[in-house]
């Protein structure tokens, strides 16, 4: 399933696809404005036959990258595509001096914890009632990236 889909940059044209994952994936989704200004940062889609299927929002400053929202439909989740979303942004961000990245996760939500930890990101800090709709904290998870990182 894998090679069913193609990454790349997202556009405007795409935000009406990413919101709706929003809503579908998330219990406190971001409406589709909010992905308007990170269009200008890190902003990748994945594509199967020409439907939005996972996103990736990042950004980067000096040598350190935040992920800032990544989804995958559920039908297409465990096949690949997250990981590949991440990697092709990682690769980006090496490129670019990134020595670690950091992201925000539910500290409920165990399959996305799971995923990170699999691609080396390991849990640094607490968000004390960082979500909201229902309220709860974040793990803060964070990630070396270069040499001797396994992906």
């Amino acid at each position: 399933m894998v090679d069913r889909f193609r990454i790349r940059a997202a556009t405007k044209g795409d935000l009406e696809g990413v919101a709706a994952i929003e809503r579908d994936v998330f219990p406190d989704p971001w409406p589709a404005s909010s992905f308007v200004p990170l269009l200008e940062h890190d902003a990748l889609v994945a594509e199967i036959s020409g439907q939005i299927a996972g996103y990736l929002f990042g950004r980067s400053a000096a040598d350190e990258a935040e992920v800032l929202n990544l989804a995958v439909l559920p039908e297409y989740r465990r096949a690949g595509l997250g990981r590949r979303l991440l990697e092709t942004v990682f690769d980006g961000w090496e490129a670019r001096g990134v020595a670690r990245v950091y992201l925000e996760v539910r500290a409920s939500n165990e399959g996305a914890l799971a995923f990170y930890q699999a691609l080396g990101f390991w849990p640094s800090a607490v968000r004390r009632g960082y979500y909201s709709q229902p309220k709860e904290d974040a793990l803060v998870l964070t990630r070396n990236l270069g040499s001797g990182t396994p992906k």
